[in-house]
C-alpha cells in the first residue's frame, strides 16, 4: 500500500465514523424522554416494531434515515423525517415497511415526511412489493400545513397511491398502533387488511375535542374510534390485539400466506465473492475529489469473481461499460473512468469528463442492455460533459442528448451509486434522481451540485462583484477573498451527501464495502416486477 492509499483510507474511515455517529443520534428519534413516554404506554418505538417484525438475521435496507437532516430546526428538527422505513424480509418475503415515529412531534407529517412516504410507495409500486404501514401519527404538522397538504406530491397523494397499488394487486397491510386521525384515517381503510391494538390504536376523522367543538357531542377517543369500536361496530378494522407483539405476529402470518411473485426474468447464477479485496475500496477513491484514479479498481471489488467484460474497451475510454454479475445477478455497468486516458485520436482525456465518443458508447450499451433485459448499474464520479470549441463543433450536445435519451427511456431496472463527483448534466446522463433509478445511494465521498464548488464560487463572485461595480462599489483583495470564502463555504455545504440525503435526492449514504449488498437487495426487489415495457427512444440525432 502506498502513502496516498493510506491517506485516502484514513479519510474514508473518518467519514464513516461521522456517518455512524450521526445515524446513532437519528436512531433516538425524538430523544430519550420521548422514548420513555412510549414505554409508559406499553408501546414499542418505530425501530423496535420493525426489528420485531422482520425475520431474525435478515437484511433490512433503511431508506431515508437522513430525511430532514438539519432541516426544520426552528421546530426542533425532524429526525428521519418522523418515519422509519426501508425494505426487509417478513416470513421470507421481501416487503416495504413504513413506520411512523411517534417520538418525533407525535408522528406528525412534515413536508419531508410526505416526500419520504411517497418514495416508499414508489418503491413498492415499481417493484411490485407488499407494503406494511405501522401507523402511529397525529397527522399533518399544522404550522407547515401549506407545504404538505394541497399539492400534487403532498399528503393526499398517499391515498391516491393506496388506490393505485390496490388496483395493481400489490398487497397493503396497515397496523394501527397509535393515533390515525383526519385525512390519515383513509390510509388503513384503503389498505387490504387493517389491524388495531386495543387501548392505543384509534382511527377517526376528528378526535373527541374537535367533535365537542364541532357538534357538541361528549365522547372519549376510545369509544369514538378505538379497536373495539372499529372491529365490533363500524367494521372498519379487521383484527384487534391486546399487545403490539400480537399484532406484529399476525402481520407475519398474513405475509406468510401471500402468493409467490411472478417469475423473474433477470438472469441469476450462484454468487461469487470478488477475488480482489473489498476493503481496498476505502483507499482507492482519493480524499481530494479532483485527483484521478482507476474506476476499474472499484468495479473489480464490487463484481462477482472480479470479472468485468468490457464493451468497446478501446473506444470512448472516459466511460467504462461492460457486463458483470453482482451477488449472482447479471448487470450492465456504466461507470465514469476517473484516470486520464488517451482517446482514439491520441488526445489525452481528463478523468470524470464525458466526451463525445464516451457518450456515444454509453448510449449504445444502454440500448443493448434494454434489448437483453439486463439491469443497469451506474457508478457516478462525473464532473460533466467536455466543453470548448472542439467538443461543441464535434456535437457534444447531440451526443450528450443521445445518452440522456437512452437513460430516460430505459425500461430495465437502474441502480445508481454516487461514488464521488456528480456535477451538472453529468448527474443526469449517469442516471441521477430525476431519471428514476429504482434505488440511488451515495458514498460518504459523494458531492452533488450543478458544478464544482471552486468554479461555482468564482462564477457567483464575478456576478456579485459586477453588480457592486454597477452600483459604483468595488472590493479590495481582502474583501473579495472573504466574499469568495463565504460563497464557497455555503456552496460546499450544499454539495455534501448529507444535504442530498436530507432532501431524499439519494435514498441513503452507505459504507463503500456494503455496495454489493445494496445493489443486490435492489435487484432482488426489482425481480418481483418482471413486466418490462418495450424499449423505445423516439427521435435521436446521429
Amino acid at each position: 500500500m502506498n502513502l496516498e492509499f493510506n491517506k485516502n483510507e484514513d479519510a474514508m474511515k473518518i467519514a464513516l465514523g461521522q456517518l455512524r455517529t450521526r445515524l446513532d443520534k437519528i436512531a433516538l428519534g425524538g430523544g430519550k424522554k420521548a422514548i420513555e413516554k412510549q414505554k409508559e404506554k406499553n408501546k414499542l418505538t418505530a425501530r423496535e416494531r420493525i426489528s420485531y417484525l422482520i425475520d431474525k438475521d435478515s437484511v433490512f435496507i433503511e431508506i431515508g434515515a437522513f430525511a430532514g437532516y438539519e432541516m426544520y430546526e426552528e421546530y426542533g428538527g425532524c429526525p428521519a423525517g418522523g418515519t422509519v422505513a426501508g425494505t426487509g424480509y417478513i416470513s421470507g418475503k421481501q416487503c416495504v415497511i413504513v413506520a411512523n415515529d411517534q417520538t418525533v412531534k407525535a408522528g406528525a407529517w412534515f413536508p419531508i415526511t410526505g416526500k419520504k412516504n411517497l418514495r416508499m410507495q414508489e418503491i413498492a409500486l415499481e417493484n411490485n412489493l407488499p407494503i406494511i404501514y405501522l401507523v402511529d401519527s397525529a397527522g399533518v404538522f399544522l404550522p407547515m400545513q401549506d407545504e404538505i397538504f394541497p399539492d400534487k406530491e403532498h399528503f393526499g397523494r398517499i391515498f391516491r397511491n393506496n388506490a393505485q397499488m390496490s388496483a395493481k394487486g400489490i398487497t397493503q397491510i396497515a397496523a394501527v398502533m397509535g393515533a390515525c386521525v383526519a385525512g390519515g384515517a383513509y390510509l388503513p381503510i384503503m389498505s387490504d387488511e387493517t389491524l388495531m391494538v386495543e387501548g392505543n390504536g384509534s382511527i377517526f376523522l376528528a378526535g373527541s375535542y374537535l367533535v365537542k367543538a364541532a357538534i357538541g357531542e361528549d365522547i372519549d377517543n376510545e369509544t369514538l374510534g378505538g379497536a373495539v369500536t372499529h372491529t365490533e361496530i363500524s367494521g372498519i378494522a379487521d383484527y384487534k390485539f391486546k399487545t403490539e407483539q400480537e399484532c406484529l405476529d399476525h402481520i407475519k402470518k398474513i405475509v406468510s400466506k401471500l402468493g409467490n411473485p411472478r417469475g423473474q426474468i433477470f438472469n441469476y447464477a450462484s454468487p461469487l465473492a470478488p477475488k480482489r479485496n473489498v476493503l481496498d475500496l476505502y483507499g482507492i477513491v482519493p480524499a481530494d475529489a479532483t485527483k484521478a484514479y482507476d474506476m476499474l479498481d472499484v468495479i473489480e471489488r464490487i463484481v462477482d469473481n472480479s470479472e468485468f467484460e468490457q464493451f468497446k474497451e478501446d473506444y470512448g475510454k472516459s466511460i467504462l461499460c461492460g457486463y458483470a454479475r453482482i451477488e449472482g445477478w447479471a448487470v450492465g455497468i456504466v461507470a465514469n473512468q476517473r484516470k486520464i486516458v488517451k482517446s482514439k485520436k491520441g488526445e489525452m482525456q481528463m478523468g470524470g469528463v464525458i466526451y463525445n465518443d464516451s457518450a456515444d458508447k454509453a448510449a449504445r450499451f444502454i440500448m443493448n442492455c434494454n434489448q437483453k433485459k439486463i439491469p443497469l448499474v451506474f457508478l457516478q464520479d462525473v464532473t460533466g460533459f467536455m466543453v470548448g470549441s472542439r467538443s461543441e463543433h464535434a456535437g457534444i450536445i447531440k451526443d450528450g442528448a443521445k445518452l440522456v435519451n437512452a437513460v430516460a427511456n430505459s425500461v430495465v431496472p437502474k441502480i445508481t451509486i454516487i461514488i464521488g463527483n456528480s456535477y451538472g448534466a453529468g448527474n443526469y446522463a449517469m442516471c441521477g434522481k430525476a431519471y428514476d433509478p429504482r434505488f440511488i445511494y451515495a458514498w460518504p465521498s459523494a458531492k452533488i451540485a450543478v458544478m464544482g464548488g471552486e468554479q461555482a464560487a468564482k462564477t457567483l463572485l464575478q456576478i456579485q462583484t459586477s453588480t457592486l461595480k454597477a452600483k459604483g462599489k468595488t472590493l479590495n483583495a481582502e474583501e473579495e477573498k472573504k466574499l469568495l470564502d463565504e460563497i464557497k463555504g455555503r456552496y460546499d455545504k450544499q454539495t455534501t451527501p448529507y444535504y442530498a440525503a436530507s432532501r431524499l435526492w439519494v435514498d441513503a449514504i452507505i459504507d463503500p464495502i456494503d455496495t454489493r449488498k445494496y445493489i443486490s437487495e435492489g435487484l432482488k426487489a426489482a425481480s418481483h416486477n418482471p413486466d418490462i415495457k418495450q424499449f423505445k427512444t423516439g427521435v435521436i440525432q446521429v
